[in-house]
């Protein structure tokens, strides 16, 4: 089962109002595992920035006028995302602005069946509790130090995580995936650090490995024992 988790930085609030997408980040899953595979590029919004919106993310108006538009990068985009499952935090807030560029773009609207909120997921499973990315980091004891800004890779890297904690933690013995020298996925096996006792000696009296012998004797030569 492939699932892409999906996070997106924008100028504004609202796309209806000219506001535009200016970072896309992705991470694949694959059976609720990390595969180490990832889609992250910056747009050229066309048009300002606001001040307060670049306080956000950090993402200037300088900083994206020599990246692609939009219409530049939605067909690896969607080539990238395939057939997936999306998983968004606040889903409603990107998808309506994904959909709306497509459309512009003539291309069809993602449908809303294809779209996992981990938004509602945390707030119907832990109901009153605070529920945006950073709280949910706090509760599952995930490493967000590196969040000075909101950035739409590290944000579905974070959430990637938070993800696999609602579900119900990882699998054990499972982590997440690293590239390996030869370009492959390798999936990273966690160590359980459980205390191992030392093996124990048991001293065997002497007339019961003279019975043993004998028993072994008297099964005859193709005895498993005599191999």
């Amino acid at each position: 089962m492939r699932e892409i988790v999906l996070d997106t930085e924008t100028t504004g609030m609202d796309p209806f109002e000219g506001h535009r997408i200016v970072e896309i980040g992705c991470v694949e899953l694959e059976n609720h595992i990390p595969t180490g595979n990832h889609y992250h590029v910056y747009i050229n919004p066309e048009r300002d920035v606001p001040v307060e919106v670049v306080a956000v993310h950090g993402l200037t108006q300088e900083f994206l006028r020599d990246k692609k538009t939009f219409g530049e990068v939605y067909d690896e985009f969607l080539d990238f995302i395939g057939d997936a499952k999306l998983v968004i935090h606040n889903a409603e807030f990107d998808m309506k602005f994904i959909n709306h560029h497509l459309t512009e773009m003539g291309a069809a609207a993602i449908p809303s069946t294809r779209v996992i909120d981990s938004l509602h997921v945390a707030r119907k499973k832990f109901p009153g509790s605070p529920a945006s990315l950073d709280a949910l980091c706090k509760r599952f004891e995930i490493d967000n130090s590196n969040r000075t800004l909101h950035g739409a890779l590290l944000d579905s890297e974070l959430l990637a995580e938070v993800y696999l904690e609602l579900l119900g933690g990882r699998q054990t013995g499972l982590g997440f995936a690293t590239q390996g020298g030869d370009g492959q996925n390798d999936i990273i096996d966690i160590k359980s650090k459980k205390q191992v006792r030392e093996p124990r000696v048991y001293d065997i009296p002497a007339d019961e490995l003279s019975a043993h012998a004998e028993m072994v004797n008297d099964l005859g030569e193709k005895a498993l024992w005599k191999k």
